[in-house]
């Protein structure tokens, strides 16, 4: 795998804890109550926790390794534009066995690992290869995979044979998470500045997934160009998602973007007053929230609520 260098990136300089991992590695720090007046994210510290038979943390370490590739150009993306071009000149190859020699190596390494990037999905032997490596070194009981996907490609079925997608399935110590780039085909281009068409594909993408047998879940960024009937965008989002699954909505988190080092000085006014915005189609997503399910239904674990197909 192409993996990014993070030593010497502008990303570095958000980071609260020094690079680790020869420079291609870091951890990072996944808390449940971020942010005041948004959405709680879960994610990935109950699914971890459920897996490995830990109670919860409100804030979970996890060792972080970046694919040095990615297929959009999100413009609120917190990872600079070189590492995620497949530069050789600040990227390495490494195999998986090399990756876990050097989280291995660590004093106080976290018992998540989570595959991102970029979008590891353009490389779908990423998940299977690191499971692989984990499960021979006798470390599946004690460590759990986490993976990004921004839900664009099919390369998981075009590449992986049935048999090797059926051990994912099967290995209980992994999750991913899918990225909804916005709530409409307006938003997804804003943010993507990919083709409104390719909006729809993200629903199926994540079908496809959910008709595997794993465990998914899904993010969605709600960052969009102000705009006057939010409520109705929202609203339409929830049924594409409950087309998908009734229940997917409760898999699935608002993130809450944020300007970071290697966007910050790039955004233009549009993006900020996009910033702004956020909120608003947050409000409109917790108030139909509680429209669609019972109060006993939105308490229930995120891991807990019912996928099966």
């Amino acid at each position: 795998m192409l993996l990014a260098q993070l030593a010497d990136s502008e990303q570095e300089k958000d980071l609260s804890a020094p690079v680790n991992c020869e420079g291609f590695g870091r951890i990072r720090h996944f808390k449940m109550h971020r942010h005041e007046g948004w959405s709680v994210n879960p994610l990935p510290n109950i699914p971890a926790a459920r897996a490995l038979s830990k109670p919860p943390e409100e804030l979970l370490r996890a060792q972080v390794f970046q694919i040095a590739a990615c297929n959009w150009k999100c413009w609120y993306c917190f990872v600079d534009r070189d590492r995620t071009a497949a530069d050789s000149r600040v990227s390495r190859f490494f195999t998986a066995d090399e990756l876990l020699d050097l989280y291995l190596l660590e004093s106080e390494r976290p018992y998540v690992i989570d595959l991102s990037g970029g979008q590891p999905g353009l490389v779908p032997e990423w998940l299977l290869w690191m499971a692989s490596a984990v499960d021979r070194r006798g470390l599946k009981e004690e460590t759990f995979l986490w993976s990004d996907d921004n839900l664009s490609t099919d390369y998981y079925w075009r590449y992986l044979s049935p048999e090797q997608r059926a051990y994912l399935a099967n290995y209980r110590c992994c999750s991913r998470v899918g990225c909804f780039k916005g709530y409409d085909a307006a938003s997804f281009s804003f943010n993507t500045r990919g083709s409104p068409a390719f909006f729809p594909l993200q629903f199926h993408i994540l079908e496809r997934y959910l008709d595997e047998d794993l465990d998914v879940y899904a993010y969605v960024t709600l960052t969009a160009r102000p705009h006057a009937g939010v409520r109705d965008s929202i609203n339409r989002f929830l049924d594409d998602l409950q087309r998908v699954h009734r229940n997917l909505p409760l898999r699935t988190v608002p993130l809450k973007i944020e300007p970071y080092t290697p966007n910050n000085r790039l955004l233009n006014n549009e993006q900020r007053n996009a910033l702004a915005f956020q909120s608003e189609a947050h409000h409109a997503w917790t108030e139909e929230l509680k429209n669609r399910f019972g109060r006993d239904q939105l308490a229930c674990l995120i891991c807990d609520v019912e996928m099966r197909r």
